[in-house]
């Protein structure tokens, strides 16, 4: 989950995760507020939180118990600090959600892009979505961890819906024949995606075993961070297309939706080597270095 705040100067965003209303009471404490607030900049250990904050080691301690039950954050790493082996603490989400009603349908925020059609058509989603499997599947007996990236970009793409069908998602295993007739969109590369792995070679820019192939520049990437975005013509029906968000491995995966939600206007420019190609590497870094993928870095 993503949370979006469309402004004029463009879209911002931040990972959130959805908690339970119980969760707020954790929030009550005014040091555990400022115990969050600073390891959501600083991830670190309760005697450096301490000094920062002013306050009685054992105080910070007993926060950080209640914070890490509540799985509000989470051990990093280790180090070595002063002589001993302690424990450096990082937010499980720069942004927490409650709601307290089901999500509606939204309005559009604006005219669909030509990058999105004809997967949005006047404001109607006229695709699949179509994500892997969470259970064991394929010649791997691989699980795809992908579906909660997959929510992620819907919810970007509501942003241009002024209506939302009522079975509009799939999984790779539940997909029917009649299903290859329609307009794309993949989530998941093709180890955990068996729709993915039909259609694979068959893209500009594609997976090989470890690596990620670009047909326009003649390079591989071997990051597992890597992910891909490709927009092309359906090779099971002429007249449909599909769109691809995929990485080698579901860190590949998170990095090519955050590219989404942070550069639109860039995944809608064609390939730098090949501009006529709709199809973009992306490789995920660590812009804040708390261990987790929060941006990504454009490799053509």
């Amino acid at each position: 989950m993503f949370v979006i705040d469309r402004r004029q100067s463009g879209m911002y965003s931040l990972p959130a995760e959805e908690r339970k209303l119980g969760d707020l009471s954790h929030f009550g404490s005014e040091l555990s507020q400022k115990i969050i607030s600073f390891i959501a900049h600083h991830p670190s250990y309760p005697k450096e939180i301490a000094k920062h904050l002013k306050v009685h080691e054992q105080k910070v301690y007993y926060h950080i118990r209640q914070l890490e039950k509540a799985k509000l954050i989470f051990i990093i790493k280790k180090e070595i600090k002063q002589g001993s082996l302690t424990n450096i603490y990082a937010l499980s989400a720069p942004a927490f959600v409650v709601t307290f009603k089901n999500l509606e349908p939204t309005q559009k925020f604006s005219n669909t892009s030509e990058f999105l059609s004809p997967f949005i058509e006047e404001g109607i989603l006229n695709a699949l979505i179509i994500v892997g499997s969470p259970d064991p599947h394929g010649p791997e007996k691989a699980r795809s961890r992908d579906g909660y990236y997959g929510m992620d970009l819907a919810l970007f793409l509501g942003t241009f819906l002024n209506y939302v069908p009522t079975f509009n998602v799939k999984l790779d295993t539940e997909v029917r024949t009649e299903d290859f007739e329609k307009n794309l969109i993949l989530i998941g590369g093709p180890r955990v995606n068996s729709v993915c792995e039909k259609v694979n070679k068959r893209l500009p820019i594609y997976f090989d075993g470890p690596s990620i192939i670009s047909k326009p520049s003649g390079k591989k990437y071997d990051s597992d961070e890597a992910g891909l975005i490709v927009k092309t013509k359906s090779p099971f029906h002429q007249e449909k297309s599909i769109l691809v968000v995929a990485g080698k491995r579901h860190s590949g995966t998170k990095a090519a939706i955050i590219a989404f939600l942070k550069n639109f206007k860039e995944i809608q420019k064609g390939n730098k080597y090949t501009e006529k190609i709709k199809a973009k590497v992306v490789e995920g870094i660590d812009g804040d270095s708390d261990g987790i993928v929060d941006d990504v870095e454009f490799k053509e």
